[in-house]
């Protein structure tokens, strides 16, 4: 049945991480500024959520963070050289990311997880549900994962999670859905979520991946919730909440995804992902597939 909801223009980033599974480099620079192949991580996801629709982002950040404020406001005296070089293209580059949304600011004074960083959220979104798009993941654009669980939020109403299946020895490294099947074939009801379970407990082999919308009174259950696994406030404990009390929020309902997803919080799946981009490039894919078969080749 479809019902009339509001209409989803805000998106937030949490942001703070410490990034320690990339130190050194992560010493000094946010993870989120690490680049895929010439842009900052955190870029694609701006542009997703943009994409989308959702020209209003928050940034939930910690301290240190400060490169993603300058990243995305103008640098006046960069764009006064290129424009005396004449460098049109690159000017352009360069003012794209600030010229993308209308981006805000808070600070997560205290690193209590995912939940608490959710919970920061909450004086800038209000009342109205909001989408939760997480940094390490890079969703291709050409798999619109964000614009149909926003669908599919309007249709059935409360909040959304993405679903990924991965094999099951995997499973401990995400929170896992307990799933049953509704009429559409992309899109699952939520019975339970578990937070990072063991293979031998996991009702599922879905596992969550980093975006969300959410319904607001996600914020009402997040004030409340204890600290659990890790000692954390876990975003997947009051979704849990959320799917047991349908008509309060309720209810949850996963969309199933199947396209291109780019891991950035591990190290090798963050090579992998600049390996793929770049090959993929107009501009830079033929003369680098031609070196990678020809490395491929000699030394392996």
């Amino acid at each position: 049945m479809s019902h009339a909801h509001p209409r989803i223009s805000k998106a937030v980033i949490p942001a703070a991480g410490l990034g320690t599974r990339f130190l050194p480099a992560t010493k000094a620079t946010p993870k989120e500024m690490l680049p895929v192949v010439d842009k900052p991580a955190i870029q694609y996801v701006v542009e997703e959520a943009v994409s989308a629709g959702l020209d209003d982002v928050l940034m939930v950040t910690g301290r240190n963070k400060r490169p993603l404020e300058d990243h995305f406001d103008r640098n006046y005296e960069l764009e006064s050289a290129l424009e005396k070089k004449g460098d049109s293209e690159r000017l352009a580059k360069v003012r794209e990311s600030s010229d993308l949304a209308m981006i805000h600011y808070v600070r997560q004074g205290d690193p209590k997880g995912l939940g608490h960083a959710v919970l920061c959220a909450a004086p800038h979104v209000g009342e109205e549900p909001f989408a939760v798009l997480l940094g390490d993941d890079l969703i291709d654009p050409r798999d619109p994962l964000l614009q149909r669980m926003i669908e599919v939020q309007g249709q059935y109403g409360g909040s959304v999670v993405a679903l990924m299946e991965v094999a099951p020895e995997q499973i401990h490294l995400y929170g896992c859905a307990a799933v049953e099947a509704t009429g559409d074939s992309d899109v699952v009801q939520v019975t339970g979520l578990v937070e990072k379970p063991e293979p031998a407990d996991a009702p599922s082999n879905y596992a969550i991946i980093g975006r969300y919308v959410l319904d607001p009174h996600i914020f009402e259950i997040l004030r409340k919730t204890e600290p659990g696994r890790g000692g954390e406030i876990q975003l997947t404990d009051a979704l849990q909440r959320l799917a047991e009390a349908e008509t309060v929020g309720g209810p949850v309902h996963g969309v199933v995804f199947k396209g291109r997803r780019y891991d950035t919080g591990d190290r090798g799946d963050y090579l992998r992902a600049i390996v793929r981009l770049a090959c993929e490039r107009d501009d830079l894919g033929p003369d680098f597939r031609t070196w990678l078969q020809r490395y491929v080749a000699e030394e392996m």
